[in-house]
């Protein structure tokens, strides 16, 4: 016998009672994720089931019937006693013993079969047989359910050495009158007990009740206690898995999600884990992302990193990174563009650093795409011990995540049950699905094990996480090393998002021709370029009161973060110098001033600016100018550049706008000496600007002002003539 107690958290009982009314028989040969799933249903709803298992000396089907001959032989005395005879992989039970054996018992046969609606056209039989049965099959390997006595009767006609096809098996069986009279043979073909769901997807309804979910058969209003998928509809049934018998519902969440953690907290060492890092193409934000890593809350001596770097761009940022840091962390390899590696092999190699460490515990995947904001994420996914869990991220805005809740005919994305409201957390749980991507963990043992093909991003066409998810899904096994192989269930992949973990990032419209190529991302990626660019106490604008007023109507607030200033200033240095003998404001020239502005169009970023103005710039106007509704537009916005030698500071003016705002790019004592503004009608002056604070006053009428002398350094400012 193969099963035993384990630690997982459903029991069986192997020493069945023969005075119990039901008792469940399967076979099985390993303990794979599919089988540990309908133990743990079967343990739910408190079946008797005996579990049979051997390895395979003689062909797949001949040593089942031999097991089930041999079981049965042993209960043929057993008149009142009623076995279902079942498949233990991709089977789950929906309702308890009780139910079953009353639909049993008003179907009023002696033994009743399971059926399958679809025959595919290579497993078609004459057409008389397929008349008489108007086209459904029966599947005695998948359940069949009846008196001891008469089911020991049907497996003394089966001779093992001829490993008959199960189906043709059965459908002779059922069209022999003598023998369906004699053995009192009849066919679920209402779907009172028995669901396969190949060929029948379209009539089942998942069903939610008071604190379980059911299978409803749409075409028949019934509700089956067995659902089977096998493997065309296997993906079907791991989503609905999520559902039953209890492991999601809508009023009480997620139902297993807690079972069979592992503490971290209690065990004295943390498990070895190889970090692959995989930048395949450019990335926005990828400094950030090297620097997230430095933030997992976990011992770097238990990390080794590996990262393939496919784009030239990226060199200097992973050599930088590598120089600061790659010391902290127990290995540390980088395999870069001059290697010539695909991605495929890229992803293979980091795998298999993993797989022939026999140290290494866990393999942690993640792309450059990827914004892990969890710093305890890497913990938490080790916690679920399971062997392969991702964490959910998705596109802000968008429904793209790194999950599919479903296949579709081409082995691509389906929509599926609940994926809307799992990618927004209004179902929260982990979830059986079919394809995981961008970041994922893997128990070392299950790629030494059971996904050990070196070459399993690169087994086909397909582009390379497709393929790993494909041949995670469908393991080839062999059968003593001979010729014969055949496609098991494989490891579940689970997606969780019982926490929150982080985002992707679009690298879809990334262009890396600007001095400094993340500024132009507040439209693709704006939580990404907030979280670079605007100051960190900026939120706190609207909660708490940090707006400072030096002078009447002169408002002072933080705006940028040290790197939006100092990237800014890098952009326009870059640039040149914009206006070096006149500035006429690009439009309008109302006065000329001999200064060095670079404007915002020039280096085409006015979209973005205007963009920042309407998002961070107006919510404050709106705050302060209490009343007045701003129209968030600008035709004049520039960097000036104060210096001793050609423009150190601005006479008195007044600006064409009705709000002006002037942003402090670097530090004053630091980077210069001097400089400030000093509003002439209230006779006050502001001086040792902070950097990335912003001044905002009115423009036109009240508040001509003038710039103060730089007397050293270079000073920056960047400046906004908001609604002229």
């Amino acid at each position: 016998v193969l099963a035993k107690k384990t630690n997982h958290s459903f029991q069986f009982n192997l020493n069945f009672l023969l005075s119990d009314k039901l008792l469940i028989v399967t076979i099985a040969t390993q303990e794979t994720d599919s089988f540990l799933r309908f133990m743990q249903s079967a343990g739910y709803f408190s079946y008797t089931v005996k579990v049979h298992g051997e390895v395979f000396p003689m062909s797949i089907g001949g040593q089942r019937t031999q097991l089930l001959r041999d079981v049965m032989g042993t209960l043929s005395s057993e008149d009142n006693l009623v076995v279902m005879v079942m498949g233990s992989l991709d089977v789950i039970f929906a309702a308890d013993p009780g139910e079953l054996l009353k639909k049993f018992y008003q179907i009023n046969h002696k033994v009743v079969l399971a059926v399958q609606k679809l025959i595919q056209p290579e497993e078609r039989m004459a057409q008389g047989p397929l008349s008489e049965l108007n086209g459904k099959r029966p599947l005695g390997s998948v359940g069949l359910i009846g008196y001891a006595p008469y089911i020991n009767k049907i497996f003394e006609q089966r001779n093992p050495l001829e490993d008959d096809d199960d189906h043709l098996f059965y459908t002779r069986l059922y069209l022999d009158p003598l023998q369906r009279e004699l053995l009192n043979v009849t066919l679920d073909d209402r779907c009172e007990i028995f669901q396969t769901l190949n060929g029948a997807l379209g009539e089942v309804r998942l069903k939610f009740e008071p604190k379980k979910a059911r299978v409803r058969n749409a075409a028949y209003d019934t509700l089956p206690v067995v659902i089977h998928g096998d493997r065309n509809a296997r993906v079907n049934l791991n989503s609905l898995g999520n559902y039953i018998p209890n492991t999601l519902g809508h009023e009480h969440g997620c139902g297993t999600c807690n079972q069979d953690m592992w503490d971290l907290s209690q065990i004295r060492e943390y498990p070895r884990v190889t970090l692959g890092v995989f930048i395949e193409q450019p990335t926005p934000f990828l400094p950030e992302f090297l620097e997230r890593l430095l933030v997992l809350d976990y011992p770097k001596d238990c990390l080794s990193v590996f990262i393939h770097n496919k784009e030239v761009y990226h060199k200097k940022h992973v050599r930088r990174f590598r120089e600061e840091n790659g010391t902290i962390f127990k290995n540390f390899k980088v395999v870069g563009p001059e290697e010539g590696l695909s991605e495929g092999e890229a992803r293979n190699m980091g795998m298999d650093l993993c797989r022939r460490d026999v140290e290494c515990d866990f393999y942690f995947s993640m792309d450059s795409d990827v914004t892990l904001t969890n710093g305890a994420a890497l913990r938490l996914l080790i916690e679920q011990n399971r062997k392969i869990i991702a964490p959910l991220v998705s596109r802000r805005g968008k429904m793209s995540s790194n999950f599919w809740g479903a296949l579709g005919p081409d082995g691509y994305f389906a929509r599926s049950e609940g994926y809307l409201d799992i990618v927004r957390a209004r179902r929260v749980g982990v979830w059986n699905v079919p394809y995981v991507g961008h970041v994922y963990l893997i128990k070392g043992t299950t790629l030494r094990e059971q996904l050990r093909q070196r070459d399993a991003f690169t087994l086909s066409k397909l582009e390379p996480d497709v393929a790993l998810c494909r041949n995670i899904r469908e393991l080839v096994r062999h059968i003593h090393s001979s010729l014969v192989t055949y496609r098991n269930p494989g490891i579940f992949m689970y997606i969780t998002n019982c926490h929150e973990f982080g985002r992707l990032i679009s690298t879809a419209n990334y262009k890396t021709t600007h001095y400094n190529n993340d500024l132009w991302q507040i439209f693709e990626n704006p939580e990404d370029w907030k979280e670079k660019y605007i100051h960190p106490d900026y939120s706190r604008i609207f909660t708490q009161s940090i707006v400072e007023e030096p002078c009447q109507d002169v408002f002072w607030f933080p705006i940028f973060s040290d790197k939006a200033c100092d990237e800014l200033i890098g952009e326009m240095e870059n640039y040149g110098s914009g206006a070096p003998n006149w500035d006429t404001q690009l439009e309008g020239g109302y006065e000329f001033f001999p200064r060095d502005d670079v404007h915002m169009a020039q280096i085409k970023y006015e979209k973005e600016w205007l963009h920042f103005i309407r998002e961070y710039i107006s919510p404050v106007a709106t705050k302060v100018f209490f009343g007045y509704n701003t129209k968030s537009y600008a035709r004049t916005n520039f960097v000036a550049k104060y210096t001793t030698d050609r423009l150190d500071t601005l006479k008195p003016r007044h600006d064409i706008s009705t709000f002006t705002i002037n942003i402090a790019l670097n530090k004053e004592g630091t980077d210069f000496q001097g400089g400030g503004c000093k509003f002439h009608r209230y006779n006050c002056t502001i001086e040792s600007l902070r950097k990335g604070w912003s001044l905002m006053h009115p423009g036109t009428l009240t508040h001509q002002h003038e710039g103060l002398p730089t007397t050293s350094g270079t000073r920056y400012i960047a400046v906004s003539f908001i609604d002229p």
